[in-house]
């Protein structure tokens, strides 16, 4: 790939943008919105020149209702010699290309698993992609070179390819990405009138639930509206499961103490078949879940705290692979939890005890 176009300069396309920018790749930019397109430019994703002719390959990087019809304007003028798209359903965008009489033999779906609370190019990044999975839907009649070149899209973003059918990622994609997010809406949705008292006492637990809440409205609801059935299937789902929850809690209320232990017994599974489901969350490097052992430690809210706890970290020799930093309300300090493999904690422990921190 040497040459390509970006349709679309928000975060995503902006980030690929970015991202091939990077790799000596020539971008141009397209978008319909003229500030959008000229802070992506000014960023350095690409140029707003017009290419002297076709360019190996065209990303439409537009919400799921306009990908049909922007790919068949773009195949109508022959910008490229193979396209894609990163819309996050396919389903919607596959009926539309075919009903347009696109060209499907030059055009792969695409979507990468990637993206931001924030939107717009001032969000992108090149580093977006960088060992994220993102998932290629071919059609039936997908030619082979068009999809080498969007192999090549995604080596070059850093990111691990998946082939996948449309309908069948628009199934998971509902289930690991729009669900969560329109549940996360709901908790967050509880807190609007929230006495003042309880909503200074929101923790990590509360934080890291609702934290995809703050998205941008408008981009969910393009979202969701391109996948609306099977969010739709999916929340039924969890309705019933809902009913369930709420029956066992009702018992655990209950006086008699018959109706009390089944209540309980009902709620206890249902936390144990949540930790079984949360355990099937793929792992580092997309590796099977690994448990991690977990240290504390307070720390103060002064520049150069966390870079020092990093380094004093390194004396014990241990990895470190995740840190959750928890924040004090009201206080100037916070939690930082550090989570290393089984049988480091120990060690990691004593360092840090033994460089003067404090661990929880």
């Amino acid at each position: 790939m040497h040459t390509a176009v970006v349709i679309g300069t928000g975060l995503i396309g902006t980030s690929v943008a970015l991202a091939l920018s990077a790799r000596d790749v020539e971008v141009y930019l397209r978008d319909s919105d003229p500030a959008a397109v000229r802070t992506a430019a000014a960023l350095g994703a690409g140029t707003m020149a017009q290419p002297a002719g076709t360019v190996d390959l065209a990303i439409v990087a537009v919400p799921p209702g306009l990908v049909g019809p922007v790919l068949a304007d773009a195949q109508k003028e022959g910008t490229a010699r193979h396209y894609t798209d990163v819309a996050s359903v396919k389903g919607g965008p596959l009926h539309d290309i075919i009903a347009l009489d696109c060209d499907t033999r030059r055009y792969i779906g695409g979507h990468p698993m990637a993206g931001a609370e924030r939107a717009g190019p001032l969000a992108a990044r090149a580093d977006l992609f960088e060992g994220r999975v993102w998932a290629l839907t071919p059609t039936a009649d997908t030619d082979t070179d068009t999809l080498n070149m969007a192999l090549e899209l995604v080596a070059l973003c850093n990111a691990v390819p998946t082939v996948i059918e449309a309908g069948v990622h628009d199934r998971a994609v509902g289930l690991v990405s729009h669900m969560p997010h329109l549940v996360a809406s709901l908790v967050a949705m509880r807190l609007e009138h929230a006495d003042e008292r309880a909503v200074r006492l929101a923790g990590p637990g509360i934080r890291d639930v609702t934290r995809i809440a703050a998205a941008e409205t408008q981009l969910w609801v393009d979202i969701l509206s391109a996948n609306a059935a099977v969010v739709a299937d999916l929340l039924d789902e969890l309705a019933a499961d809902l009913d369930h929850a709420v029956a066992g809690l009702r018992a655990m209320a209950a006086t008699d103490e018959h109706k009390r232990s089944g209540g309980a017994r009902t709620v206890e599974s249902l936390l144990r078949r949540g930790r079984t489901g949360r355990a099937r969350i793929p792992g580092k490097h997309g590796s099977r879940p690994t448990r991690y052992e977990e240290v504390g430690v307070l720390i103060g809210d002064q520049p150069g705290e966390l870079a020092k706890l990093f380094m004093d970290a390194s004396r014990a020799g241990v990895n470190i692979e995740d840190v959750h930093l928890e924040h004090s309300t009201g206080q100037p300090t916070g939690v930082v939890r550090v989570s290393v493999s089984q049988g480091g904690s120990a060690a990691l422990g004593e360092t840090l005890r033994g460089r003067g921190w404090r661990l929880q």
